[in-house]
């Protein structure tokens, strides 16, 4: 059977949530279609990992977010999350894929792993965690090799290369350090980014002078075997011992998905997707773009403290179409 809906989301993070809200406020017949868990990519983040932001800034419209310091942990941002879609009876639809967006005329048919559903505006707010950028090097399929992190018990006693410079990648290798594994970063660019988180770069940049934790810089594998890994550095190519590869190298939003609902992109390799920056709404008409997507590949342009308001500005824009 087809649902008839004014709205449709697709995307469950904090920023699909912030959209819900909106369309509550405005009596609107909406689902939020997600594919994964409630803010799947969060539920996914490092067991331990504090935000850099401070809850206030990860605040959707206006809920207080109270947390234990002024920087929250990944448990607290789910629990605030959950109590905010709960609390509010947001009509949300989990482990649900959409498969096809098709505009037809004046709507929209969305096909999903479970229903058909026509509605009057589409929102895809789906983030960019899903998909990690490769290293595309041989080896890199082997069951050794990890794009997401989680946890440092696995990594115990055992040679760890991480891969990368980003707050993912120090995070990763000082926690592991610290739980007893022998690791080793291997970084791309000069130095550790300039993005990393400001209490932890301090650390990470004097566990490395101290030797404590080893790193290549200028550097990249190669080659990924079952017990080693080749790394190409200034000083030539190296053979280390390896029992696991942390390859933290960021991810992209899927474009692919983005392109077959009709998107288009900009013509470089940041490739944007189009959207008027005034109502968030597409080169489709009726189809809105939200979060940390309408970055393309540039993942650090958006996160949730300043996309957010793109809930107010959609909804803005749909009431004066649909009311």
């Amino acid at each position: 059977m087809t649902k008839d809906l004014d709205i449709i989301i697709i995307g469950a993070g904090p920023i699909g949530i912030a959209c819900a809200l909106e369309c509550k406020k405005h009596n609107w017949n909406y689902a939020v279609i997600e594919k994964g868990a409630l803010t799947n990519s969060l539920f996914n983040y490092p067991l331990n990992m504090t935000f850099f932001s401070t809850s206030e800034k990860l605040e959707i419209d206006d809920i207080p977010f109270i947390s234990n310091n002024p920087k929250p942990t990944r448990n607290e941002a789910l629990e605030y999350y959950r109590r905010v879609a709960t609390s509010n009876q947001l009509n949300i639809k989990l482990y649900e894929e959409v498969g096809t967006i098709n505009k037809v005329q004046n709507h929209f048919e969305v096909v999903t792993s479970k229903s058909h559903y026509n509605a009057k505006k589409v929102i895809i707010a789906t983030g960019f965690y899903d998909i990690p950028n490769l290293l595309n090097v041989p080896g890199e399929d082997l069951p050794k090799v990890f794009h997401y992190y989680k946890e440092a018990h696995p990594f115990t006693l055992q040679n760890i290369a991480v891969v990368g410079a980003s707050n993912s990648s120090v995070d990763a290798a000082l926690e592991i350090y610290r739980k007893g594994g022998n690791v080793t970063m291997i970084v791309r660019g000069k130095s550790i980014g300039e993005r990393v988180k400001y209490w932890v770069r301090p650390d990470i940049l004097n566990r490395i002078e101290e030797g404590s934790i080893k790193a290549y810089f200028n550097s990249e594998i190669t080659k990924i075997e079952a017990h080693q890994i080749t790394v190409e550095t200034p000083d030539g190519n190296i053979i280390l011992p390896n029992d696991f590869v942390i390859a933290l190298t960021g991810y992209q939003p899927n474009f692919e998905f983005l392109a077959k609902a009709g998107i288009a992109f900009s013509k470089d390799e940041r490739h944007i997707p189009t959207y008027n920056d005034k109502t968030m709404e597409s080169n489709v008409m009726g189809l809105y773009l939200a979060g940390v997507i309408c970055g393309g590949m540039e993942t650090h342009k958006w996160f949730i403290e300043n996309s957010r308001i793109h809930a107010k500005m959609i909804a803005e824009h749909i009431a004066s179409t649909i009311e």
